[in-house]
């Protein structure tokens, strides 16, 4: 498949990554996987080793304890073999396609054994239930016995929907873990209880004691960024439009 924009998947030194398992943590409803992600890159904690980049991603650096980084950020972790992919903006929908396509090639060249995404669903009453769907009947049937929900029904989107469907032909096992959300309203709460999934299903252990604190902060930032995230392109639409002042005034 051809595509229009340049995307590369950045690793800044040799790794040997066979057989770890990738956790997708982009931005979606309630801000789950992100939330969630910064938390475990932090408290198991896990090492940066590379980025993402792409001629069609906002041009936004992230500041992290006074050092500018790139918005999608790579980690991982020994220990568990775990690699986070994670971003602090939302992904355009134009990209979708050819990010996910970048995400098999990459975990077919490093041998990745499993494909992770964390996500919401939306709910008027959401609840603690934490939910499953997997390319992977194994891994659904590992679910069930663990106390997680299979989905018998429903509707994926996104990233995490493309890697789900695609995995399976790189021999690639794949699940979404996902909790209900309030689509109006950002919850630490809604972090927890996917932790409390991934701590299960991955055999990690993630201690969720500081969890409220510092999600709170990983949303105000995350909102900060995509408030950025929209000014921008507003700010560009309206300079190519000639409704705004010219970057040579």
């Amino acid at each position: 498949m051809l595509f229009d924009f340049m995307i590369e998947i950045k690793i800044l030194k040799d790794q040997n990554l066979k057989g770890y398992t990738l956790i997708e943590a982009f931005p979606g409803i309630g801000l789950v996987g992100t939330m969630a992600g910064s938390y475990i890159i932090d408290k198991l904690p896990m090492e940066y080793i590379g980025h993402i980049t792409s001629d069609m991603f906002p041009p936004i650096a992230s500041i992290h304890n006074s050092v500018p980084m790139y918005p999608a950020r790579i980690y991982k972790n020994d220990k568990y073999k775990l690699l986070m992919f994670i971003a602090e903006f939302a992904v355009p929908v134009n990209l979708v396609y050819q990010l996910s396509s970048e995400i098999l090639a990459f975990s077919r060249k490093y041998g990745i054994s499993k494909i992770v995404s964390v996500g919401g669903m939306p709910s008027d009453k959401p609840t603690n239930t934490i939910y499953i769907t997997s390319s992977d009947p194994d891994l659904a049937k590992k679910a069930t016995k663990l106390g997680i929900k299979p989905i018998d029904e429903g509707v994926v989107a996104g990233v995490s929907a493309y890697l789900l469907v695609n995995s399976n032909e790189l021999k690639i096992s794949s699940m979404d873990v996902l909790v209900e959300v309030n689509p109006t309203v950002t919850d630490p709460r809604y972090a927890e209880i996917a932790i409390t999934g991934l701590n299960k299903l991955l055999g990690i252990n993630v201690d969720l004691a500081e969890l409220k604190k510092e999600t709170e902060i990983v949303e105000n930032k995350i909102r900060e960024m995509l408030s950025k995230v929209k000014a921008s392109h507003e700010h560009y639409a309206n300079t190519a439009a000639g409704n705004g002042p010219s970057m040579y005034a």
